[in-house]
């Protein structure tokens, strides 16, 4: 996924209203930006850090600017959480995702008894429900989700698992979008029962795919894939 435009150059002063993001761009003005990632961010969003923004091609939006990347001493990190969904579309389109298999058509925002999944992928009429999160928090080389308690993350989970029992296939997928991750992990450290679902819908026979990314304030695009840790195979301070 390239940027349609060159990305704004900013130093962030502060995320705050989980939304919103005070930037001094390179001109010494201060801007508010869309913060589009309802996490806590944490380890992303630092005062005094470089930051990358877009620019909205509406005039008539609230806020002119998105927040898109954070560059932190190791890698950038890609905030946005709907630039995961961007590349999951992309990637699996071209046939980058072989854990996905082939299919005949991708539809968004789809409907599964009482939640809303964020694709479905059609191989005839055999439907593959997938839902996407974005990774931001690595910890020791360890992506880690979620990065704050998920009420509506175990919701999704436990989605996933009735479409199985239902005989349809689903999958988790997971976008870290940062380059200094080599294993993924979910964070019983930050919320242990988001963990204890997560390795209930892999028994049940959701797919855990995690996938990291390139990111750069070029492009971001999916990389390779990366091994998934369940609770109790391994340590968060290791």
């Amino acid at each position: 996924m390239r940027f349609s435009s060159p990305l704004v150059s900013g130093v962030l002063i502060r995320r705050y209203q989980r939304f919103l993001a005070d930037v001094r761009l390179s001109d010494g003005s201060v801007v508010t930006a869309h913060c589009p990632n309802s996490g806590s961010m944490k380890g992303c969003n630092l005062p005094g850090r470089e930051v990358r923004l877009s620019q909205a091609e509406n005039p008539k939006r609230k806020t002119r600017y998105t927040w898109e990347l954070i560059h932190l001493p190791s890698t950038w990190v890609g905030i946005n959480t709907l630039t995961a969904n961007r590349l999951l579309a992309e990637a699996a389109s071209q046939g980058e995702i072989p854990e996905l298999g082939p299919f005949d058509r991708l539809t968004s925002e789809v409907r599964l008894q009482h939640s809303r999944i964020d694709f479905c992928l059609y191989r005839g009429n055999m439907p593959v429900f997938v839902e996407v999160k974005n990774v931001t928090l690595v910890e020791n080389g360890t992506a880690f989700f979620p990065d704050a308690p998920t009420a509506r993350g175990r919701k999704h989970l436990q989605t996933l698992i009735d479409a199985v029992k239902l005989g349809n296939r689903s999958a988790m997928f997971y976008v870290v979008q940062r380059e200094d991750a080599d294993r993924f992990a979910p964070a019983a450290h930050i919320d242990h029962a988001y963990a204890q679902a997560l390795s209930r819908a892999q028994q049940a026979g959701v797919k855990i795919i995690v996938y990291r990314a390139r990111v750069n304030p070029e492009e971001i695009a999916l990389e390779i894939p990366l091994p998934v840790l369940l609770e109790g195979s391994y340590e968060p301070n290791a």
